[in-house]
């Protein structure tokens, strides 16, 4: 096994604590890994780990050389990076991560242009809505909706996140359209539930002036966003969902707006990268392809197409 190979198995156990962790990333086995990291000792002449049944923890020596290897191969792959940016064409696995819903509806469609546009670009993309580390599973670009906070990542905001609330002609129809919050009660809503916590994500309104939230008492709760929209087209109830979701119904006229939309402050849809000297050209002509795509159907940083709904 090469020195390089060493060096990066060396890393991943500090960053992971075990030997079984870096085997599952890897793709290799605990005992490669555990010898090989011997062998580095043995080069060494060092003791870099501290071991036990349960998990790895640093020496003041490995601390002091992982410090070093981080940094060798940091310059390393910039440098490698910047080879490839010479070449003027983008190339390379581009590991991407995001939500179910947003990544059905919006990312999904985009793929093929994308692919066509940079052929030498393979993508790996996984779908969920639960957290991701991404320097962790070396993810090079996650898209993330509802708000983000991690000091470790470059965040950019796409677009903000719209909430309307929606119901399907039949249902109005059959049971009248509120003309205010105080008529919430007459009617009957579909909610969403997180699917981690169990709680209820409340409606949401303005009332003089500012934001509240209602409870509806008679409601139905699901924790699949595309279900609410779904359920609601049915005439099933009211329900109030992001913009990105509400899109396709509207444009259907399976469901149509109630109130203008409600941006919640914070909230939005972004996204995020590891921090590093040299963004790789394959996720920036990434980064670059959203922000176009998104200008397309009326996005951006600022404003998603539902501020036009109520404008006259």
């Amino acid at each position: 096994m090469d020195k390089l190979r060493l060096l990066q198995l060396f890393v991943a156990a500090a960053d992971l604590g075990s030997f079984a962790a870096v085997a599952k990333q890897l793709g290799t086995s605990p005992s490669t890994v555990s010898k090989a990291i011997s062998r580095l000792e043995e080069d060494l002449g060092l003791q870099l780990f501290y071991r036990n049944t349960r998990n790895l923890t640093l020496t003041q020596s490995g601390e002091s050389y992982v410090a070093t290897v981080r940094s060798v191969t940091s310059e390393l792959s910039a440098c490698e990076n910047e080879l490839l940016q010479l070449n003027d064409q983008p190339k390379g696995v581009l590991k991407i991560n995001v939500p179910v819903s947003y990544g059905r509806l919006y990312i999904s469609p985009w793929l093929k242009t994308f692919h066509q546009r940079y052929p030498e670009i393979t993508l790996d993309v996984s779908y969920s809505d639960h957290y991701v580390d991404m320097i962790e599973q070396g993810v090079d670009v996650c898209i993330r909706s509802g708000t983000v906070q991690d000091s470790r990542l470059v965040v950019r905001r796409l677009s903000p996140m719209d909430f309307l609330i929606c119901g399907s002609p039949d249902y109005i129809t059959a049971h009248g359209r509120p003309n205010n919050p105080e008529e919430f009660v007459d009617h009957k809503w579909i909610r969403f539930r997180f699917g981690q916590t169990g709680k209820l994500m409340p409606i949401r309104h303005f009332k003089n002036n500012e934001i509240r939230d209602y409870e509806p008492d008679n409601s139905f709760m699901v924790d699949d966003g595309e279900a609410l929209a779904e359920l609601c087209a049915s005439g099933l109830g009211l329900t109030q969902i992001p913009h990105f979701i509400a899109r396709k119904w509207l444009k259907s006229k399976a469901i149509v707006p109630l109130f203008p939309p409600l941006q919640l402050e914070g909230f939005g849809v972004y996204v995020l990268y590891p921090k590093r000297e040299y963004l790789p050209l394959r996720v920036r002509v990434f980064i670059d392809f959203l922000v176009e795509q998104l200008a397309l159907i009326g996005e951006r940083s600022d404003k998603t197409w539902a501020t036009q709904l109520f404008e006259k």
